[in-house]
């Protein structure tokens, strides 16, 4: 494809054009324009695609060619994480501080002059973990949120939307504990989206978006049950303090 899918909000979601018709550069630019409501990011995410445009941009869909994920086994835990988690100096919740956590994740960063988790996005996401599809991990110290990541479950596949973190290691230990809790709920494959150097310290691989495709068709189904997590993950927190 040459030019991206304009879509207007009135066509719905299944305007969306075929993941493989997304542009060779920008990498992975696939259409402009649609709405941000849940039926929207809940068929873009089942098609391998997702939202990513700044404040004075239009809604921008992509799928991008390679694809970050990761592994859950392939989770990377450094010499020095381990060492923090093994001071428990931050405890770990799910779905306690979910708005909290986006905001936190749409403020400036020191590498970037403007966020993409705009007003409106943050509304749409707040929105969806309201119906109970999109789920945030959060890490605390001394009672102050310090860190977490939040990200929307679909099926066997959990997509991995952003972190943060105002403590050394805060969003790490966060997602430390997130990786083996969402494999306790049969998640198979983490999406990271874009790759990084970041992700790749963390364990997360590059994946062509054929293949990438290929796995989400089969991960997609069944869409599961739309719930809070905070009592499961805390009960498998327990449990696994206890083992």
């Amino acid at each position: 494809m040459s030019a991206i899918c304009w879509l207007a909000p009135s066509d719905g979601p299944d305007a969306l054009p075929e993941p493989s018709l997304a542009l060779d550069e920008p990498n992975g630019l696939l259409a402009a324009g649609g709405a941000l409501r849940p039926d929207w990011l809940l068929a873009s995410y089942a098609n391998g695609i997702f939202p990513w445009y700044e404040e004075d941009q239009p809604i921008l869909w992509w799928c991008p060619d390679p694809r970050s994920v990761l592994w859950p086994d392939n989770l990377k835990i450094s010499r020095s994480l381990r060492r923090t988690l093994s001071k428990a100096v931050f405890e770990v919740t799910a779905d306690t501080a979910f708005d909290a956590v986006v905001d936190a994740c749409a403020e400036p960063r020191r590498d970037a002059e403007s966020t993409w988790i705009t007003r409106e996005m943050a509304a749409a996401y707040k929105g969806l973990h309201a119906l109970g599809w999109a789920h945030s991990f959060e890490a605390w110290r001394d009672g102050a949120l310090a860190g977490g990541l939040y990200g929307v479950a679909l099926g066997q596949m959990f997509f991995g939307e952003s972190m943060f973190a105002r403590a050394a290691d805060a969003s790490k230990v966060a997602l430390a504990n997130a990786v083996p809790y969402l494999q306790a709920r049969g998640i198979a494959l983490i999406d990271c989206q874009i790759p990084s150097a970041h992700l790749a310290r963390l364990g997360a691989t590059d994946m062509p978006r054929a293949e990438f495709l290929n796995h989400l068709k089969r991960y997609r189904e069944p869409a599961g049950t739309p719930e809070s997590w905070r009592r499961d993950f805390a009960s498998h927190t327990a449990a696994a303090g206890n083992a």
